[in-house]
């Protein structure tokens, strides 16, 4: 009988090449200015590293400013009903209106800005602050030239970077074109406009992230002033607001009479209501706010919103209304109070090993002064000693440098163990 017939197996493809291949498309030029990596994931990097190398260390976080308890019963109730009712035929919606709830954008107005003669149109709710600095950026054309506080939050100069306000990085570590307003312990952490230079849109943050510093109604007045004689926009984040418990100090930009022609106001769920990983925030563009052709600049956003936007959850909108119940304020106020108590232990703590504390007060932040050592190499040896990761002051700018800022975001278990190692760690 003729022989069965062998099964061979095909050849191995052979190795895939390394592709070789570039496009024609040239690079945005403008990301080849920023330096190094964004703040946050170099912190993980790091972090990472050490644990790749000590696998059994138990890491505490008072870096990012992320919220760890849980978001409270009436207010998740919001959320868990806005989902519920998706699965039936009365409670489904699809698409929404791209500039928010119709009843969340009244809340919003009614009850966190009762009084400064906001209206519902003129608030955009969004997916968060960060987000909205990043669409704010587009209302403004490459020409125009940008004012942050040094130190400050990266967001404000790394997308005027991405975006072609800057030019290159000078012999200070500070982007040509962009005007620093230094913000110090010398000055009370508030800029002193005799010196600065005018730009077309300053950015500012109160409470400051990093500092924690709270800028005074009086601050305030000057701030608007010094906008309004300029013909300056004010790009206002008031993030940290709800952390405000002195009743003399403005939790918004328009609680500042003439705010309204000069400022846009950036906000979000996210410390108020544990919505860091939910994603809800808000911007207010008011109407009686102009570009110098007479254009409203609502009108302006209002197209950045329907052409880049399509509406924050369904979902996450639920939760945000159940915010702005009298429940969910006072269950906003109790996780304020609690990170605040955070805040107490780890400004104590450092205050006792001798070192001069800023911020902590009407604010998460605890912003220490290193007394000449440099941010980076503390942050290293408190992650060595005390297995304590913090953020280096220098990555908010150079005015940051000999700073490290402590967050206040952890469990209180946490903090108290982290104040217990920083102790240790740091004892003179």
């Amino acid at each position: 009988p003729p022989a069965s017939p062998t099964w061979n197996p095909p050849p191995a493809a052979a190795p895939a090449a390394t592709p070789t291949m570039t496009t024609a498309v040239p690079r945005n030029a403008n990301f080849a200015k920023l330096q190094a990596g964004y703040l946050f994931p170099e912190i993980a990097r790091r972090r990472n590293a050490y644990l790749a190398e000590n696998p059994d260390a138990k890491i505490i976080s008072l870096g990012i400013g992320d919220t760890t308890q849980p978001i409270p019963k009436h207010i998740l109730a919001g959320l868990t009903g806005a989902a519920a009712g998706l699965g039936t035929a009365g409670g489904y919606s699809g698409y929404g209106d791209g500039n928010g709830n119709k009843e969340l954008r009244e809340k919003i107005a009614g009850v966190l800005y009762e009084g400064v003669g906001i209206s519902a149109d003129e608030v955009f709710v969004s997916d968060g602050a960060k987000c909205d600095i990043q669409r704010v950026q587009l209302l403004f054309g490459e020409g125009v030239s940008v004012a942050v506080q040094d130190p400050s939050y990266p967001v404000y100069v790394d997308t005027s970077v991405m975006l072609g306000r800057t030019g290159g990085v000078n012999s200070n570590s500070q982007f040509e074109k962009i005007v620093y307003m230094n913000c110090g312990p010398a000055n009370d952490f508030f800029p002193d406009f005799e010196k600065t230079e005018r730009a077309d849109v300053i950015f500012f943050c109160s409470p400051n992230n990093p500092t924690g510093a709270v800028a005074s109604r009086k601050q305030l007045e000057e701030l608007v002033a010094f906008a309004k004689k300029n013909g300056s926009i004010i790009v206002y984040d008031a993030a940290y607001a709800p952390f405000i418990r002195n009743p003399d100090i403005p939790k918004s930009i328009f609680e500042v009479e003439g705010a309204v022609e000069c400022a846009i106001e950036c906000n979000s769920f996210s410390k108020y209501a544990g919505f860091t990983g939910v994603r809800l925030g808000w911007t207010i563009v008011p109407k009686a706010l102009k570009f110098a052709d007479g254009t409203l600049v609502h009108t302006d956003y209002n197209r950045i919103m329907a052409t880049c936007f399509n509406g924050a959850s369904n979902i996450v909108q639920g939760g945000g209304l159940n915010c702005l119940d009298k429940e969910g304020q006072q269950e906003i106020s109790d996780l304020m109070d609690y990170y605040l108590g955070n805040a107490a232990i780890l400004r104590e703590c450092m205050e006792k090993l001798g070192y001069s504390i800023y911020g902590g007060i009407d604010s998460p932040y605890v912003w220490v002064d290193l007394q000449g050592k440099k941010s980076w190499d503390v942050f290293e040896e408190l992650m060595h000693k005390a297995q304590v990761v913090t953020i280096p002051g220098v990555g908010f700018g150079p005015g940051g440098e000999g700073f490290l800022r402590l967050s206040a975001f952890a469990s209180r278990d946490n903090c108290i163990a982290a104040a217990e190692r920083l102790t240790e760690a740091l004892a003179k």
